[in-house]
């Protein structure tokens, strides 16, 4: 330690130059440590902004449900409404193009629907849906247009005949002031007119079945 002390005793001078080095290092390295930081958090921005871009957001999901949902109520209303099909043929008609790319529109809107909105996560798979439910709703407002616009115009006269014996038969068959074997009756027969003219979906049957059943039971 004495040594030292010497030398600095008699370089005293050298302290002050020295000084100003240590200082002008000190600032380099707190500016260059300072710019290390700032990369860093920039980095960390950078990525966080990747991962949310990639990740699917909860709320887009939820919109794309709701979409698919409100079609899917539409198509419902033709299900359910036997009356509906036989003013609108066409809805079921799997020999028009139109029906055939609905009925294909809305199979892969349904194959690709997540259970829920925190099911999809990927970005790609978000866009992959959304693409569906898009094309879901285009093949159906398109499908529906078409069959408003031609109604029964496909079919020849007399089978638009037995098409609107067959609103009357299932006017009869839903009507609670006909008795339990009129409304039976009716619905027999309407079934009959249809054959071979509409396909009714296997929902459309059922809701018809249970309905009229119902109906009967309540009348019993």
């Amino acid at each position: 330690m004495q040594p030292i002390l010497d030398f600095l005793a008699h370089y005293w001078w050298l302290v002050f130059p020295l000084s100003g080095l240590v200082g002008g290092w000190t600032r380099s390295w707190s500016k260059a440590s300072e710019r290390r930081h700032q990369r860093r958090i920039e980095l960390y921005r950078l990525r966080n902004q990747a991962v949310t871009a990639e990740r699917a957001s909860e709320s887009e999901v939820a919109a794309l449900l709701a979409a698919h949902d409100d079609v899917n109520s539409r198509w419902l209303d033709y299900e359910l409404d036997v009356g509906k099909l036989i003013d609108y043929p066409v809805m079921t008609d799997v020999r028009e193009p139109l029906t055939v790319a609905f009925l294909r529109a809305k199979r892969e809107a349904d194959g690709l629907r997540p259970a829920g909105p925190g099911d999809v996560e990927s970005r790609s798979r978000l866009d992959e849906y959304r693409a569906a439910v898009r094309g879901y709703e285009v093949a159906f407002d398109v499908a529906e247009r078409e069959a408003r616009r031609i109604k029964d115009s496909n079919f020849s006269g007399p089978e638009r005949q037995r098409l609107a014996t067959a609103r009357k038969l299932l006017r009869i068959a839903e009507d609670k002031a006909a008795t339990p074997a009129e409304r039976q009756t009716a619905y027999k027969r309407a079934r009959r007119e249809l054959d071979g003219l509409i396909a009714l979906p296997d929902a459309t049957r059922a809701a018809l079945e249970a309905k009229i059943a119902g109906m009967l039971d309540a009348a019993s």
